[in-house]
């Protein structure tokens, strides 16, 4: 490729694109599923570079009022907790966080423990908590073997949760690589009409996947012209830091979690298709799915809950039809899609473990 048509995209990714024609949210991002909280917790310490993301429900007590969600397990190789229940049961019934591989044990716990705080019968009169924590491996910017996350770290992202949502290199995403550049966290919300009601469906991605050479970025194939650049960037780090930057590349592998919410009345069913069309977003931004990554998706609804206590009446409301879905189905894409450039658009460049390095997207097409 010529050096201009390499200048042009570069250009082009210095502008971050607009994902399809469905207008945005006030915030461009889940918390505009009223109700909904994000709460950060960032290690970055050296040789440390991890930490915890939450996404809190709109009910003070899930446990107690639980959410109807779907799942869609688009390439298995992960290793969260939480989801065999979750398949089964379609109810989420504590806060969803993220976190590093390692650190999925240490948050399960922290979560137990909240919620037998919150409930002290739970696991004696009351049923056991399905804790819910995804993850990803961001073992090349982090000690991942130092299981640095501890219950602090959760209850830390509890306390910040608000409905602002920070992106990039911020708690789980702190560590996570994307397209071989910094990812991380990423959120959009994407608005439509269905009959006479305006539906809300967000999105937040935890980014750790993708090879640079398949980036898509608004349509564009910047890759080989993004390859190029940091090539040249690490001709000019030193020989170690160099080595340590391109270590591992090549290969689509990694992870993202995708996490879809709604204020549309969905049954557990219904919510499983829209996860499923989180894979479209994650598509058009140029991943495959590769062997070694663990794509999941999970979309719940907050139009109502479920409750516990087997005696309480069940909440009765009309779904939506089948045939109504369409709109929220293309809101899931786009919503996806943007939610990683975000992510990627957001990142700084982050060094870690071994002097491994990413570089952030804005950082690398800087002039």
């Amino acid at each position: 490729m010529t050096e201009p048509q390499d200048a042009a995209l570069l250009a082009a990714c210095r502008q971050l694109p607009v994902v399809g024609l469905l207008p945005a949210g006030p915030r461009n991002a889940i918390t505009d599923v009223a109700g909904l909280r994000l709460g950060h917790c960032t290690v970055a310490d050296g040789d440390l570079q991890t930490g915890v993301t939450v996404l809190i429900p709109p009910q003070g007590n899930p446990f107690m009022h639980k959410l109807p969600a779907g799942l869609a397990v688009i390439n298995g190789f992960g290793k969260s907790a939480g989801l065999v229940q979750l398949a089964e049961l379609g109810q989420i019934e504590t806060p969803i966080a993220l976190t590093n591989t390692f650190g999925v044990s240490a948050v399960v716990q922290a979560q137990i423990a909240h919620c037998i705080a919150a409930n002290p019968e739970c696991g004696r009169s009351l049923p056991t908590v399905n804790a819910l924590v995804l993850e990803c491996n961001d073992g090349y910017l982090s000690d991942i073997q130092r299981m640095a996350i501890g219950p602090a770290h959760y209850q830390a992202a509890l306390d910040s949760a608000s409905t602002e949502v920070q992106q990039g290199a911020v708690g789980a995403g702190r560590g996570m690589s994307a397209f071989q550049l910094k990812g991380g966290i990423g959120s959009a919300s994407r608005q439509v009409v269905v009959g006479e009601q305006r539906y809300t469906v967000g999105a937040l991605v935890l980014a750790n996947m993708g090879k640079l050479s398949d980036l898509r970025w608004g349509g564009q194939a910047p890759g080989a012209a993004l390859e190029r650049r940091l090539q040249a960037k690490l001709a000019a780090a030193t020989a170690a830091a160099a080595t340590a930057a391109a270590a591992g590349d090549g290969v689509d592998k990694g992870s993202i979690i995708m996490l879809l919410a709604t204020d549309a009345p969905l049954d557990s069913r219904q919510l499983s298709r829209v996860a499923r069309r989180a894979a479209a977003g994650l598509a058009n931004t140029g991943s495959c799915y590769g062997h070694g990554s663990g794509d999941i998706a999970l979309a719940f609804s907050t139009a109502y809950t479920l409750p516990a206590d087997a005696a309480a009446p069940m909440p009765a409301l009309a779904m939506l039809h089948e045939a109504q879905l369409d709109p929220l189905f293309r809101a899931a894409a786009d919503a996806v899609e943007q939610s990683i450039l975000n992510a990627l658009w957001h990142a700084q460049s982050v060094q870690g473990r071994d002097g491994h390095q990413r570089w952030g997207l804005q950082e690398l097409c800087k002039d």
